[in-house]
């Protein structure tokens, strides 16, 4: 997963800080693309096999279709509103200070902890040079946790993202094209050299199609790194106001970014699958054991195996390259949001201070530290991919409800792109992102939902210290997150994910857990149509975003 930022456009007469519409839609296809594909792919097929068996494949289709329908919804808020930062200011728009807060911390949650698990990807398949990380069981799963050295490696590499970001952080962008051209061309390459190399279709059928039904489907979705390896699809989104015809590129490089990328995702676990000498799978007796030597770097180890030690090397190089291509955007992104809530009004103003590089530095500390407390209770890839993609998800999943009711509070507003089909896509948006949550299973939602309260005690001693000084909290307009929050975490807790159970009851079936899911969705969907600010406070709201995304710009952009 990866992503980059973008500064909206200043106000009128703001010379030298308007962006330049100068990305076509080639440029921006590519750029989108390109920002998908982070570290998830080097992990995800061995993972998503794990859960699934040989239809990780349909968990892959799965994933593509429920983020389609999120990029989808965000298109329609991006072309009118390009925005940086415009999960957490979205919100603000519709819904006023309680639902942004919410929103905005959410956002922040998740973007601080994706450098660390890009960290903790490029230190897993360094395990092959030294003992950065080491295998242990984990409720049943495989799982690499970092060493001692691997924490201090992964202290030193943190720190490097925040002094790049210090001094370098411009010259970074200029080849980061670069790198995601690197990326493209990696991924390629790989699904050719498997499916060229070997390809045993036993495999496929052997163990059965399917061997934990539809369940182990689902969860591969959310804990193998298949969402999480599609959340770099808002990049098209964020470019929306560097484009020349926002209209016709901003739906096709998002759209097509998730379906090439799909794509290319089947076509990997394909030939992952297909590629395993069927010994292998006969020595570790299912898929949820599949285990094979140096399977800490698992597309490395299976080039190693077929005979092509180039390409385990040029995959032990991409380890370093892609990760941290992605855990350095990642930090700089975590400095931006710290900033965009602290300019909202959410936090507190001193971290919207920028030194005379334009840089956020106390963003950049709290990330930094931030990021470090994020390997204790998730210690390796597979144990923070699951809470990042929760996380993640939960903070998109606000965008069709600001969708929707923005419809009714500017529907004269000009909309570049405009989403067809009424209410239909961005219910399915909003009920597939709480399904995705849900799969994660119990042991990831509560310890989501426990990071979500401490934000609330936050926002309670902001309040109290005077920091909402002059501010509505906008309570009953965003009340609808509460219901929403406490009844995602009672069907988890009464759910069956995960399955056996690490806490929950398990009263729930699958089927029922699914559609009680739709109800919650429904009635919170509903709840906050109604709820939405009056149209003319919003209006005023909605200026405010945009005039302080104008002085954002200058700011940032100067260096002032």
């Amino acid at each position: 997963m990866a992503t980059t930022t973008t500064r909206p456009s200043a106000a009128a007469g703001d010379e030298g800080h308007e962006l330049k519409r100068h990305v076509g839609i080639v440029g921006l296809l590519f750029a989108s693309v390109g920002s998908i594909i982070g570290s998830g792919w080097l992990f995800g097929a061995l993972n998503a096999s794990r859960e699934a068996g040989p239809a990780a494949v349909i968990s892959w289709a799965l994933g593509g279709v429920l983020i389609l329908f999120l990029a989808l919804v965000y298109a329609e808020l991006g072309t009118m509103y390009p925005l940086s930062g415009g999960v957490v200011r979205f919100p603000h728009m519709s819904f006023g200070n309680f639902a942004s807060f919410t929103g905005g911390w959410i956002t922040w949650i998740a973007v601080a902890t994706t450098a660390p698990i890009e960290v903790a990807a490029a230190l897993q398949y360094g395990t092959k040079y030294a003992p950065f990380t080491e295998e242990h069981t984990v409720n049943g799963e495989t799982v690499h946790t970092l060493t001692a050295l691997g924490y201090g490696a992964a202290v030193v590499l943190m720190g490097v993202f925040v002094v790049i970001n210090y001094f370098g952080v411009r010259w970074f962008a200029r080849i980061n094209n670069v790198l995601v051209g690197w990326k493209i061309f990696m991924i390629v390459l790989v699904i050719g050299a498997f499916l060229l190399t070997a390809f045993h279709g036993q495999n496929f059928t052997d163990e059965g199609f399917r061997p934990y039904g539809w369940h182990g489907v689902f969860t591969a979705v959310a804990t193998s790194g298949i969402v999480f390896s599609f959340l770099g699809f808002r990049q098209g989104i964020e470019l929306a106001g560097e484009t020349d015809n926002p209209k016709r590129n901003v739906p096709i490089a998002v759209v097509g970014s998730v379906l090439i990328t799909a794509v290319l995702y089947i076509l990997l676990q394909i030939a992952f699958i297909g590629s395993l000498d069927p010994s292998v799978l006969a020595k570790s007796g299912e898929w949820g054991k599949l285990n094979f030597a140096n399977d800490f770097g698992p597309l490395a180890a299976v080039a190693t195996a077929l005979g092509l030690g180039w390409l385990a090397v040029l995959l032990y190089i991409d380890a370093i390259i892609s990760p941290g291509d992605t855990g350095l955007i990642y930090t700089t992104v975590t400095s931006r949001i710290t900033y965009a809530m602290a300019r909202n009004g959410n936090a507190p103003k001193t971290l919207a201070k920028t030194n005379a590089k334009g840089v956020p530095m106390l963003g950049l500390g709290v990330a930094f530290v931030v990021g470090l407390v994020a390997f204790l209770p998730f210690p390796s890839w597979q144990q923070l991919v699951g809470f990042i993609t929760s996380a993640t998800v939960l903070s998109f999943a606000s965008g069709p409800l600001v969708q929707v009711a923005l419809r009714r509070q500017m529907p004269d507003a000009e909309r570049p792109f405009r989403l067809p089909g009424g209410h239909v896509i961005p219910f399915l948006a909003f009920w597939g992102s709480n399904l995705i949550v849900y799969w994660s299973g119990w042991t990831v939602v509560w310890k989501l939902m426990v990071a979500v309260l401490i934000g609330f005690a936050l926002l309670g001693v902001f309040a109290l210290t005077g920091g909402l000084k002059g501010q509505r909290l906008d309570f009953k307009a965003g009340s609808w997150v509460l219901p929403w929050l406490v009844g995602l975490t009672l069907v988890s807790y009464f759910g069956n994910y995960p399955e056996p159970s690490t806490g929950n009851r398990v009263d729930l079936g699958f089927v029922s857990s699914i559609l009680l899911l739709g109800l919650v969705s429904a009635g919170v969907y509903v709840m906050a149509y109604f709820l939405r600010l009056p149209d003319e406070q919003a209006r005023g709201y909605i200026d405010d975003v945009v005039s302080e995304a104008a002085v954002e710009d200058a700011e940032l952009g100067s260096g002032h």
